[in-house]
């Protein structure tokens, strides 16, 4: 199951959606509209509230709702499918079938509580760097927090601040919250995780190197659209193994960073585990770190920072492409 969130073509509200292919063509079934079709055929009041109690109409809501409301989605899916997809609609005739192409898709969480970045946790990474030059240690269990002002989702268009000449990919693999929790064991870490999603943590290396002189990780992470992800949020158990997907960064269609999340010097829960001193929320993000292969390490690294026209595709198994394009930001402002 691949949940996304899309916007609403006609109010412009955010709604949760379940992303299927029937017949090779991407269409997103509005999960809270079916939901509340297949309920009684979505007549009455009381169909309506416990539509909206049991698959709420965003992924905020959904991951507050917990595991039962994923059941539950599961039967929409599976509803929507035997009908054809035909014959769905909200109880005052929305439409809750929508081509892919038709609607805005949006980061999985468009506003989390916030992004718990992480480095260090792939040493391929970390032994590229030391090769490199790279001035600093990239120890394990590195550590910041990413702006959620900086989220762009799929399709989005990450600017080149008109300061850097250095703008730099990331690939990484992030985990979504679904449960309030701290202090976590290993088996719980596991069980507070909803799903996982496809990250990229776009930087600014020449911003980057001058504030971590001072020991900072801050705007050169940070700069407006520098956290894309998307496409998708797969649940924890559509993934059959979390710690075997292939990972591959392009731009313009040549591989650049090719990896596999079996490299993981910790696991995914053992991340999870370690950030859990503080209280994790429903909706919140917590990455990886990235693998081998981004621009600043390589020989020639000015032949491979992004530019704008250039197209970055991010790609990890299981879970789908997360698709931006780079572009100068006097084209957005």
């Amino acid at each position: 199951m691949r949940l996304v969130t899309f916007e609403e073509p006609h109010d412009h509200s955010e709604r949760l959606g379940i992303l299927v292919s029937p017949d090779g063509e991407s269409l997103i079934i509005d999960a809270n509209y079916a939901h509340n079709r297949m309920l009684k055929g979505g007549k009455g009041r009381s169909a309506r509230k416990l539509a909206d109690s049991m698959v709420p109409a965003d992924m905020l809501g959904l991951l507050r709702s917990g595991r039962k409301s994923f059941d539950a989605l599961r039967e929409v899916e599976r509803f929507a499918l035997r009908l054809g997809l035909s014959g769905l609609s909200g109880p005052k005739k929305e439409r809750a079938i929508v081509r892919l192409p038709e609607v805005k898709v949006m980061a999985p969480v468009p506003r989390p509580g916030k992004i718990i970045h992480t480095a260090g946790n792939f040493r391929e990474h970390a032994k590229e760097g030391t090769e490199s030059g790279w001035e600093f240690p990239i120890p394990k269990w590195i550590s910041f927090l990413k702006s959620p002002s900086a989220i762009i989702g799929n399709e989005g268009k990450i600017v080149r601040p008109r300061y850097t000449k250095e703008l730099d990919y990331e690939i990484e693999l992030a985990i979504i919250i679904g449960k309030k929790s701290k202090h976590l064991t290993k088996e719980g870490a596991w069980k507070a995780i909803a799903g996982f999603t496809v990250f990229n943590d776009i930087t600014a290396r020449d911003i980057q190197r001058e504030e971590m002189k001072s020991g900072l990780l801050n705007f050169g992470k940070n700069m407006d659209t520098f956290a894309p992800f998307g496409p998708c949020m797969v649940p924890r158990e559509d993934i059959e193994d979390v710690h075997n997907l292939k990972i591959e960064c392009r731009v313009n269609g040549e591989p650049r960073q090719v990896s596999n999340t079996s490299h993981l010097s910790v696991t995914v829960p053992e991340i999870v585990q370690h950030y859990s001193w503080v209280t994790l929320y429903p909706g919140d993000i917590i990455t990886t770190g990235t693998v081998s292969g981004v621009a600043a390490f390589r020989k020639e690294p000015e032949k491979y920072y992004l530019k704008p026209g250039d197209v970055l595709e991010s790609e990890i198994e299981k879970i789908g492409v997360l698709r931006n394009y780079v572009v100068e930001d006097e084209e957005v402002y």
